[in-house]
């Protein structure tokens, strides 16, 4: 490669992508900053990350052509950011792109000041003009002369952009959110509900999945039965559609059309990691064998594929393979039949499989149109059709899927993405806990400990704060409020899985320190970086709940489990001044706020505690946690206590809770109101309801 610009010395795989192209990247930091107030040139940013389909669209027909590489160069200062690595500066110049755009995408691509202050925002740039969207060829010196000629003005610009990004984040505290808030949200999923196909709106259709997690507890709370219906009806058409990946298992980032058909290939960790739990929690909720069967095989992709060596979660898979999207998913007929030595018929019926295609273009060194395999049926409706048994249908379908996904991996990979991000790790844990919690498999309690442990061991630094990123050996970036979050989420969840009281206190660790260096003090809530960030142009405070739940979501929860949890109300009353400070936003659109509404359930009650006292974590403790775990109560709290583990260090209130004449009891309160202890597991299945 004739190339090499300084990205090569960076971990993140997106930026080690664009290592060799003709345009001069920087990576973010005060050098280029600083040569761009030394030449006095603008700053084109863009922003992406390593997976991202039209970001290699992108660098194909811009930053890889010398052409357009050698005018950026002549008219920049050119930065290039993995989203992943800075969702800091990410949020923020996406912000901007909204804000100047109406919408917002990446590559995301700002043209800014010295001082970090934009003026200029979009997303994707072909190199020419094209159907109406200018090119990069025109575009650049339009700004350029601008820059030049009107200087002024868009100093004047940017400055009035940056303070409207620094007044969005601003919060006026408002009321409390009563209960109508529940029934806001759920009539407008009710409205953009698709009763054929499931989710919501038209196309794209992302999973989403708290959305889900919030409509369950519609149901609980309320005993709607179109909620829980809506949650069915949704996961069981993403299983079946092309969103899911029907032979190697795991979600793709998104479908383009309403049907779940046609996916946009990525893979993202946490994706895996969000739906997991709510595939868990319908099966809890009705027994349906698909669900479990889904969040199981989740987690077997995520073991083989997404796993390091040694214990972290790597990020993404690339939607591309030999520079064709989808490629590695896709299969003609002819592949089928010919991979097949019997029940091809049947294959090609059960995975839909159509002569002339179902995928929107042709593998470009193929005559035939290729398919996305999908089922537009459940297994049981497709043996009542053939007069099958149930068990002999599943057995085919599972040996084609087999036989079909031993022949993929004779195939080119797409690009995986294997940095590992300690937020969305915490993601998994959660997921491999709550699988465990309701399996009992051992497994997944190891992975969840493992990753936790990878965490504690690679992800802090000297004084015990967490970071962000890990790659190759080197961990950096400071961690931001989502890492805090999502890993005291985690480590809570962790404890209720196998009660190691060592979970119990990390998780107050590392909640008192995100307060000491995130905490609002003066309208609450938590800003999304560490209130002694000083190298960007806002400190955003985020409660949307868009893919990913909002740190600041997430943290009503943690804040309110812990409260419950040490009897500390200080803990409680943070929930409530986050829900003060954004109810007058989350008031306009509660749907957009699941997550949040989540935490509020939680809030609002009834919410058990429940107190498993025995001499040591003994059978008799099994049962009762085991009996317990076969209900779905999303608002409660577990703790165990025996004769050594010391949780009433933790939680003082239980020092006069003691197993009853040696054997195992539960106390159990709710509402307020605590009932006699329980030393009969058979009996506390009826206390719980």
């Amino acid at each position: 490669m004739s190339y090499t610009n300084r990205l090569i010395d960076e971990k993140s795989p997106y930026l080690l992508q664009h290592a060799h192209n003709p345009v001069n990247w920087f990576p973010w930091g005060q050098e280029a900053l600083d040569k761009a107030k030394e030449e006095d040139k603008p700053i084109f940013l863009s922003i992406g990350y390593s997976t991202c389909h039209w970001c290699h669209v992108m660098e194909k027909e811009s930053f890889e052509d010398a052409e357009t590489a050698d005018i950026i160069n002549k008219s920049f200062v050119a930065i290039k950011v993995d989203r992943e690595e800075r969702p800091d500066i990410d949020s923020i110049y996406m912000s901007v792109c909204q804000m100047l755009t109406g919408n917002g995408g990446w590559p995301l691509t700002i043209i800014m000041a010295p001082n970090k202050k934009p003026f200029f925002a979009g997303t994707y740039f072909p190199k020419y003009d094209r159907f109406g969207k200018s090119g990069l060829l025109t575009l650049i010196p339009k700004i350029i002369d601008l820059w030049n000629t009107r200087r002024q003005e868009l100093i004047d610009s940017s400055d009035e952009i940056t303070e409207a990004v620094r007044n969005s984040s601003k919060t006026t505290p408002g009321e409390e959110s009563g209960e109508e808030i529940f029934h806001r949200a759920f009539e407008d999923f009710k409205k953009r509900y698709d009763p054929e196909f499931g989710g919501f709106g038209n196309a794209p259709k992302f999973p989403t999945p708290h959305n889900l997690t919030f409509l369950l507890r519609y149901w609980k709370r309320y005993n709607n039965n179109y909620a829980l219906s809506i949650v069915e009806n949704t996961l069981t058409k993403m299983r079946h559609g092309g969103i899911y990946d029907q032979i190697g298992f795991g979600f793709h980032r998104y479908s383009t059309d309403r049907k779940w058909l046609v996916p946009h290939f990525e893979k993202m960790l946490y994706d895996q990691a969000l739906l997991v739990p709510v595939y868990i929690e319908t099966y809890q909720v009705t027994k349906k064998e698909l669900f479990l069967e889904t969040a199981e095989e989740i987690l077997k992709y995520v073991m083989r594929e997404m796993t390091s060596p040694n214990g972290g979660f790597y990020s993404a898979e690339d939607a591309d393979s030999e520079g064709e999207e989808g490629k590695f998913y896709l299969w003609t007929e002819g592949e089928i039949r010919n991979s097949l030595n019997e029940d091809q018929d049947f294959a090609i019926d059960l995975l839909n499989i159509r002569n002339n295609g179902n995928w929107n273009e042709p593998v470009s060194d193929n005559n035939n149109k290729t398919n996305i395999l999908h089922l537009n049926k459940n297994l049981e409706d497709i043996a009542g059709e053939l007069k099958y048994p149930l068990g002999k249908v599943k057995e085919k379908y599972i040996g084609i899927c087999a036989s079909l996904f031993k022949l993929r991996e004779q195939r080119v990979h797409p690009f995986k993405d294997d940095k590992i991000l300690t937020d969305w790790n915490s993601l998994m844990i959660t997921a491999f806990a709550k699988a465990a919690q309701v399996t009992g498999n051992e497994l997944y309690i190891s992975y969840a400990r493992t990753s936790a442990d990878f965490i504690s061991e690679n992800l802090t630094d000297g004084s015990g704060k967490l970071l962000h990123r890990y790659k190759n050996g080197d961990s950096s970036i400071k961690g931001n409020i989502d890492d805090y979050a999502f890993y005291v989420q985690a480590l809570l969840d962790l404890y209720e899985t196998n009660f190691s009281i060592n979970y119990l206190e990390d998780a107050k660790y590392m909640l008192d320190l995100a307060i000491q260096d995130f905490w609002d003090d003066k309208t609450g809530g938590f800003f999304f970086s560490a209130r002694d960030s000083s190298d960007l142009i806002a400190n955003q405070k985020e409660i949307y709940d868009g893919a990913i739940p909002s740190g600041n979501s997430v943290m009503i929860l943690n804040l309110l489990r812990m409260s419950k949890i040490t009897a500390n109300i200080d803990y409680e009353e943070k929930a409530v001044k986050i829900n003060r400070a954004f109810s007058t936003v989350i008031s306009r659109s509660p749907s957009a706020f699941s997550q949040t509404l989540t935490g509020y359930d939680f809030a609002f009650g009834p919410i058990f505690e429940i107190v498993i006292t025995s001499n040591e974590y003994d059978h008799d403790a099994g049962m009762f946690i085991n009996e317990i775990r076969k209900h779905y109560l999303p608002s409660k709290i577990i703790l165990l206590k025996t004769l050594s583990n010391n949780l009433q260090k933790m939680a003082p209130y239980v020092s006069g809770q003691n197993p009853i004449k040696g054997r195992t009891a539960v106390y159990l309160c709710r509402n307020f109101s605590c009932e006699y202890p329980i030393n009969d597991y058979k009996k506390i299945g009826e206390a719980l309801t």
